[in-house]
């Protein structure tokens, strides 16, 4: 280092210039840092405000779910005319148009054919000709009650001329010739027409109806496309709230105080159990998936809501990206099982530096206490967050479709077939929404970033306070550290833990999108890349995750310094690079382990939290009627990554306590020639039984 640092920790003089260690070591000539990037936080948090209100006033989280029918309306919507809120199928009324949609080159879409909103999809009759009608208006003088009441039909009330032009496949009602199934809330026409309709529907002069394959594969691709996949996976998102409070809110805050309590009074035993349970649950996890993925047992993910002919397979992504999730998890679990056999004889040096933390935590009480408050402000956000995006990802705009298609239906408001207006609507997203969705998601990981760092520099000031006041918990150390660093924070530091979460941010969100640009590529190129391309991209994403990792590692040293010196993010990373360079050789190892095992930690707390999801979601509230999911993908990823981030609060107790103590150590030996001089006693105690002191004061020879 460029000097010793003691001006700055462990020997500031005190008010009476006795030069004895006094408040003065954390009080000392502070200022506010990194003003400009404090006002850059504030001005993205306008703008999210802003960007959410854009959400609010233009989403409807309906449109994720649902399709829409002939007259734009989203199905299930109650503020539709006419009220929709009990019809939530989208069925398409003519079988030539899906046909026609399918044919290649064909100008005619999907979505210009007509449909309507029912409550179930309808059957064909077997001894007779079942109709499905338009909405009832015009002349039709019966309400929508009485329409679903009569399935939909009242075809004996049509004039004349609505009839022949119902024979002619153009409305008001058309003949029910295929069977369907409720796909996701689309009724999927089955390829295999009903014998019985279709020998009235000809004996009643109707015009020829196509039974080919193409009408199943037409509506199966649409449903099956990954756009309309992406709606269903946040739709599920929404649909399960209840899990997400529980199993990604209270259950991760529940188990991270047992794991803080049990290291504090059972610490030598923890460890052992840390990674026993991880393998575990990683094991367990890897069942469910291969549960739902179909191969293992008789519970896989079925596209179809409700009952559906036992002998009709109709399959989709989510199966295909179950499986896939499964593969990934087995390669997971196998080098994990690996990696704890390999760490099996080094886990008695992670309890040894864990007893460290122990210690800390048994004499400020207060740090058990203290995540509490930035788990509480993490909740708020996330219910804020999660709502504006499910109504950001619904903001398009319904629009009626250009079709330039020859298409006929008779409108009953005017009474008479009308070729002009027959064009179906689609919901249309522009630009701006893509880079609303983007920057929504750049605020999730900023504002988490955020939260952990300001939570992890407050325990860091609370415990650099205890080991600079030789472990007394008199004057030498305020009465409540936990609060006094909390003050020193919002009132000097709020600007470098923005800079310092602002980069660990943009690093994530560079690897994420270059990650997207390569699954794209992958999937739009025909020709398979080179081993060239293929080791130049393993080699980016592998040269972008260590650079995270230093990243982070940095970070968390910068939040020590800037709690204990009170410098800006810049300065405080030179501060903690230095020093932890001059005696890397005396704490990596040591450090490294203690890492470890709470990353494993962690692990264990997220993984439990999917373990419970994949519970909940099994039962019958998810799996029928308008509840049902599409697949526990993404709700469980969702549980799995909030329950990492609640325990990561927690576990910063521990965390930052070990960094804070060993940095601390590190520099007060440093600085007394190899002789601590401020470490409190339990904490010699503590080193000198497990044997690390001498581990740790050698030199770097």
């Amino acid at each position: 280092m460029g000097g010793p640092l003691g001006a700055i920790i462990g020997r500031c003089p005190s008010s009476n210039g006795d030069g004895e260690m006094g408040n003065g070591i954390i009080k000392h000539n502070r200022k506010c840092r990194d003003l400009v990037f404090l006002i850059l936080f504030i001005a993205f948090w306008v703008a999210m405000i802003v960007n959410s209100s854009f959400a609010f006033n233009q989403g409807n989280p309906l449109r994720l779910m649902y399709g829409l029918d002939y007259k734009g309306n989203v199905c299930g919507n109650k503020h539709a005319d006419p009220d929709l809120s009990e019809l939530e199928l989208r069925y398409w009324l003519n079988p030539n148009q899906v046909y026609q949609s399918g044919l290649k080159g064909s100008q005619f879409k999907l979505a210009d054919a007509r449909s309507v909103c029912l409550m179930e999809c309808p059957e064909p009759s077997d001894d007779g000709l079942n109709w499905v009608c338009d909405y009832p208006e015009g002349d039709i003088h019966i309400s929508v009650d009485d329409w679903i009441d009569r399935n939909y039909d009242y075809y004996e009330f049509l004039t004349p001329e609505m009839r022949n032009s119902s024979l002619q496949l153009q409305g008001p009602c058309y003949p029910v010739i295929f069977p369907s199934n409720n796909v996701y809330w689309s009724c999927q026409f089955v390829a295999r027409a009903s014998n019985s309709s279709l020998k009235h529907w000809k004996q009643m002069g109707g015009v020829n109806i196509n039974e080919d394959l193409l009408i199943d594969k037409t509506i199966h691709r649409a449903i099956n496309s990954p756009s309309a996949v992406l709606k269903r996976y946040v739709a599920d998102i929404g649909k399960t709230w209840a899990v997400l409070i529980v199993c990604g809110g209270i259950l991760p805050l529940f188990l991270s105080v047992i794991w803080l309590l049990m290291i504090r009074h059972f610490v030598a035993a923890m460890t052992w159990i840390t990674v026993i349970l991880f393998n575990a649950l990683i094991v367990s996890v890897t069942m469910f998936f291969y549960t739902k993925a179909g191969w293992i047992g008789n519970d896989a993910v079925s596209v179809v809501i409700g009952a559906s002919d036992p002998y009709l397979h109709i399959s989709g992504r989510e199966v295909n990206h179950l499986r896939a999730v499964a593969i990934l998890m087995t390669v997971v679990m196998i080098i994990a099982i690996l990696s704890s056999i390999a760490i099996v004889r080094r886990i008695l040096m992670a309890t040894s530096v864990l007893k460290v933390a122990a210690k800390v935590i048994g004499e400020v009480h207060a740090l058990i206490i203290f995540p509490i408050i930035p788990y509480t402000i993490l909740v708020i956000f996330y219910m804020f967050w999660f709502s504006a995006a499910l109504h950001l990802f619904s903001s398009g705009q319904i629009l009626r479709n250009d079709c330039n298609a020859n298409c006929c239906a008779y409108d009953l408001k005017i009474k008479r077939v009308n070729c002009d207006s027959c064009c179906g609507y689609s919901i249309h997203y522009t630009p701006h929404i893509a880079i609303a969705i983007l920057f929504h998601l750049f605020g999730c990981f900023w504002a988490t970033q955020f939260f952990i760092a300001s939570s992890s520099t407050v325990i860091a000031g609370s415990v650099a306070s205890y080991y600079w006041a030789r472990g007394q918990t008199s004057q030498e150390i305020p009465f409540l550290p936990v609060f006094s660093s909390m003050k020193r924070l919002m009132r000097y530091s709020l600007g470098s833990v923005a800079i310092g979460s602002l980069i660990v941010s943009i690093v994530e969100s560079v690897r994420y999108i270059l990650e997207c640009i390569r699954r794209r590529l992958k999937h739009t190129n025909i020709a398979p890349l080179s081993w060239i391309g293929k080791m130049m991209s393993c080699s980016s994403q592998c040269c972008l995750g260590c650079i995270e990792w230093t990243i982070r590692s940095v970070n968390r040293n910068a939040y020590i310094m800037i709690a204990i010196t009170g410098k800006g993010f810049f300065r405080a990373s030179s501060i903690a690079t230095g020093l932890i360079m001059n005696n890397i050789l005396r704490i990596g190892k040591v450090n490294v382990l203690g890492d470890v095992i709470l990353f494993l930690g962690k692990l264990c707390v997220s993984l439990t939290c999917a373990v419970f999801a994949f519970l909940m979601l099994d039962t019958h509230k998810y799996k029928s009627a308008h509840n049902k999911i599409s697949s526990p993908l993404f709700p469980v990823l969702a549980c799995w990554g909030l329950g990492y981030v609640v325990a990561t609060l927690f576990f910063a107790v521990v965390e930052m306590a070990i960094d804070t103590i060993i940095l601390s150590f590190c520099q007060d030996a440093e600085e007394h020639q190899g002789t601590a001089q401020y470490a409190p006693p339990l904490l010699m105690e503590t080193l000198n039984d497990q044997g690390e002191m001498q581990r740790l004061t050698q030199g770097s020879s």
